[in-house]
């Protein structure tokens, strides 16, 4: 109509050579989903995820295929950047790369269930109530006690918005009082907090320098144990005491 203004103008797409520039991050990107997506090297990296290392021979056991198989796999699981390699004596042994490579692995578990299907958990019970993700604690004493922090206001997620956490000045101070030093977390090379989707839950623990340090600590202090030959974490009688009297978590003794 003569005269009208109109809502929006649909514009054309154009290709401009500008839009090239990421295609080295996209193939390397292929590269090591190609890496993780074959089945034997997805168990060995989600065997590493508990932070051990192992042998070649060993991750060939949890993989289910023979150890030459494995020294195959391995080679290209560190040639994509994803474990690295300590000789150690006779023996080599193999680790994740880093935290980010096992936030990758954990978010590839909730990406795996799709928004489509309906979550069932079937995660070991053991597994479920308290385990390590990488460094950091997971399963449902990790969201307890996540949801707890935030109710407590001792964490707060971030003004720029996204996933990160920072800690309030009455978390501060409570948690020096419990014997972490913030400062010195906060002067890590990696990110300082931030909500880490648990895996089995399908919400979120506190994962980061963060999450780490308050691993260390519930072990000092035997709130927990840890197993020698699992990702498994066990809350001790003092244990429950204690979050109970300080934090006011109150979880279901086992």
């Amino acid at each position: 109509m003569a005269g009208s203004v109109p809502i929006a103008a649909q514009e054309q797409f154009v290709y401009h050579q500008s839009m090239d520039a990421g295609h080295s991050t996209e193939d390397s990107v292929s590269k090591i989903a190609a890496a993780i997506g074959e089945p034997a090297r997805a168990r060995m990296l989600y065997c590493l995820l508990d932070g051990h290392a192992r042998t070649s021979t060993e991750l060939a056991l949890v993989a289910e295929v023979s150890p030459s198989t494995a020294s195959v796999h391995l080679a290209q699981l560190k040639e994509r950047g994803l474990v690295q390699v300590l000789a150690q004596g006779k023996h080599r042994y193999y680790s994740l790369e880093g935290a980010h490579t096992a936030a990758a692995l954990e978010a590839l578990m909730v990406v795996a269930v799709g928004p489509g299907n309906r979550f069932v958990p079937n995660t070991p019970t053991r597994l479920r109530a308290a385990r390590t993700c990488y460094d950091h604690i997971a399963g449902t004493i990790a969201v307890a006690l996540h949801d707890r922090l935030r109710e407590l206001d001792w964490i707060t997620a971030t003004e720029n918005g996204g996933d990160a956490y920072d800690v309030t000045a009455q978390g501060q101070r409570a948690l020096v009082e419990f014997g972490i030093d913030i400062a010195a977390t906060r002067a890590l090379r990696r990110r300082f907090a931030y909500a880490c989707v648990d895996w089995s839950e399908r919400r979120p623990h506190i994962g980061g320098a963060l999450g780490a340090a308050l691993l260390k600590l519930a072990l000092k202090r035997k709130w927990m144990l840890q197993d020698l030959d699992s990702r498994a974490l066990r809350v001790t009688n003092s244990g429950y005491r204690d979050l109970q009297r300080h934090l006011g978590l109150r979880l279901a003794n086992e």
